[in-house]
């Protein structure tokens, strides 16, 4: 056998001339000393011109440009507007949680996210703040003198679903959510829907036709009254309590002791496009998701998610609220005459139109007055 290792320049032309010589023979041996050279020729070139790995702020930048995604959706995973920064730029690696949350949402391989670079670790084990204690304790939901965990052991048995939270609870949550906040918050949500006189759980034979009378509600002055009394007359429970410091939620939907679904919305973003969309977002997950090993749904909509059953539940609030004959008229180009037609088309809210479009054609300077902006949280009469 002539082949030699390469360490030259001249070497490896040698080696190519060879390979050259030995292509199209029948003779085993001949072939065999091919295949051995061509390894051999294949390291040197390795070796030679290796091609450098991507950073993770350029692994995070190419998804960014596969999916549309600007900087500012990165919050979510990243944290604030400058942290993304300092990572899309470099200046920072992102942490080991940090890895975990765009590995999950945003399909990142975590091999481009890790590296060759030196990384934070993971957050010590989350506690609940005190600010979410304190919340919660000003709300009338923790005693005086309770803790937390005391707070937990006294709603457990009209809160079953809280201790599953961890096992049942799908993936659309902030990276940086205090799950003990988020545990508290769910317990304060059940505790408050024991107040409903809803006794009967929901038989809602066809949730598309029901979506679409609860969207229609959305163009009457009323509407908080008539949304309320037709849930309860569908076997729907509906609770408003603000999220807590390290939730991040929208809202989110889970099962009363006694199996009575229950929508639950924090109505943090105080627009009517976001609360129809929220409502029927979990009004989704109610009818068609909520199941005895699956008894909480949560949801911060700001998260993308590849969860098959979030991605379900938005093309059903979407079509509920604007059917897709409606939506197929507007492009974006629309003006607010056309914002305004499609809305009566659909018999819904102007505001559930207008959130829409700015939504589709991520510009959210137009139309900005017609979102109901301030309009949601004086209906229930939050602070």
């Amino acid at each position: 056998m002539r082949i030699r290792p390469i360490r030259t320049e001249k070497d490896y032309q040698a080696a190519l001339k060879l390979a050259a010589s030995l292509f199209g023979s029948d003779d085993q041996n001949d072939r065999d000393e091919l295949e051995v050279l061509q390894a051999v020729i294949e390291s040197w070139e390795r070796s030679q011109h290796a091609i450098e790995a991507a950073t993770p702020a350029e692994a995070i930048r190419f998804r960014m440009a596969q999916a549309g995604i600007a900087p500012r959706d990165l919050m979510p995973y990243l944290g604030s507007k400058s942290r993304v920064s300092e990572i899309l730029s470099g200046v920072r690696q992102p942490t080991v949680d940090q890895i975990r949350a765009l590995h999950f949402h945003l399909g990142i391989p975590v091999a481009s996210l890790v590296g060759n670079f030196k990384h934070e670790p993971s957050a010590r084990p989350s506690t609940t703040s005190k600010a979410a204690v304190e919340k919660l304790r000003s709300l009338g939901f923790i005693r005086a003198k309770e803790s937390l965990t005391e707070f937990l052991n006294r709603v457990a048995p009209s809160a079953p679903a809280v201790a599953m939270l961890r096992k049942t609870r799908t993936e659309r949550t902030n990276a940086k959510t205090d799950m003990a906040a988020l545990e508290a918050w769910c317990a304060a949500v059940l505790l408050k829907a024991e107040e409903a006189s809803v006794k009967k759980k929901a038989k809602i034979n066809d949730p598309a036709q029901a979506a679409r009378e609860l969207a229609q509600l959305s163009t009457l002055p009323d509407w908080h009254d008539q949304l309320i009394q037709t849930l309860e007359r569908m076997g729907i429970i509906l609770v408003v309590l603000e999220h807590l410091p390290g939730t991040f939620l929208d809202g989110a939907a889970m099962c009363r002791a006694d199996g009575v679904p229950v929508i639950a919305l924090t109505l943090r973003h105080d627009r009517l496009d976001n609360f129809w969309f929220t409502l029927l977002h979990e009004f989704a997950h109610v009818s068609c998701h909520l199941k005895e090993e699956r008894q909480v749904i949560l949801d911060d909509l700001d998260v993308a998610s590849s969860d098959e059953i979030e991605a379900e539940a938005d093309s059903f609030a979407q079509e509920a609220l604007i059917p897709p004959a409606v939506w197929a008229k507007l492009n974006k180009s629309s003006r607010a005459e056309a914002i305004l037609n499609a809305a009566q088309n659909a018999g819904v809210h102007h505001a559930i139109v207008a959130g829409r479009w700015r939504y589709q054609f991520s510009d959210y300077r137009k139309f900005s007055k017609l979102v109901g902006r301030g309009e949601v949280k004086s209906a229930f009469q939050v602070d």
